[in-house]
């Protein structure tokens, strides 16, 4: 058990200095968010879903430029909390069996600060993220892989690792992929307490 402990701890300290590396090196993520300098560290009770088994086997996330912060967070999927964010609505069991997603900086994560929380997703090929918003703002960095982003009122834009999706506080947005998954580092700052929403106008009018 000890051992165990050590071994995710070593993991998380690893992950955490490359999400440093990629917020001092990365421009558009510098300009969105600092990384923070409150940090704090705490224990984190793992919980597993089915999508932390496909993240660890799946071999499309191709990527050249993160492949060490890709790595990081495969490594640490078994010991991480993994979120079920949509549990309790009507978005229907594949959706909950693939769409994968663990905190690093935030509630139920090895870390925590009050300055920004910070996400893994996980998404395998052929996949839909429906509509949905937050107070929060948000942006996503694609780490590996390919995803097709959708932000309401502008122009559909397939990302690549090292592109990034900005999205405005309640603006709605969502996330396709297509023939290849797609792996991203998502930071959230302010209105941390709220929790997202289906955009429900919007995946009725099916918008996608």
């Amino acid at each position: 058990m000890r051992r165990r402990v050590l071994m995710s701890q070593l993991m998380f300290e690893n992950l955490i200095e490359l999400a440093k590396n990629v917020h001092e090196s990365h421009s558009e993520v510098r300009e969105f968010c600092k990384f923070p300098n409150d940090l704090k560290t705490q224990e984190v009770k793992k919980n597993h879903i089915n999508a932390s088994h496909l993240l660890q086997a799946d071999k499309k996330l191709v990527t050249n430029k993160y492949a060490l912060f890709r790595d990081a967070f495969v490594s640490a999927a078994p010991y991480a909390h993994w979120r079920e964010t949509y549990k309790n609505t009507d978005i229907g069991e594949d959706f909950m069996n693939r769409f994968g997603c663990y905190c690093l900086i935030g509630i139920n994560a090895p870390f925590f600060s009050n300055q920004m929380h910070a996400f893994v997703v996980y998404m395998p090929e052929d996949m839909f993220y429906p509509w949905h918003n937050h107070p929060g703002e948000e942006m996503y960095l694609t780490l590996a892989g390919e995803a097709e982003f959708f932000k309401h009122n502008e122009n559909n834009k397939v990302l690549k690792p090292g592109d990034v999706s900005e999205h405005r506080s309640n603006q709605p947005h969502a996330m396709r992929t297509h023939n290849r998954p797609v792996m991203a580092y998502v930071i959230w700052r302010n209105h941390f307490d709220t929790p997202p929403v289906w955009t429900d106008y919007l995946n009725n009018s099916n918008q996608n």
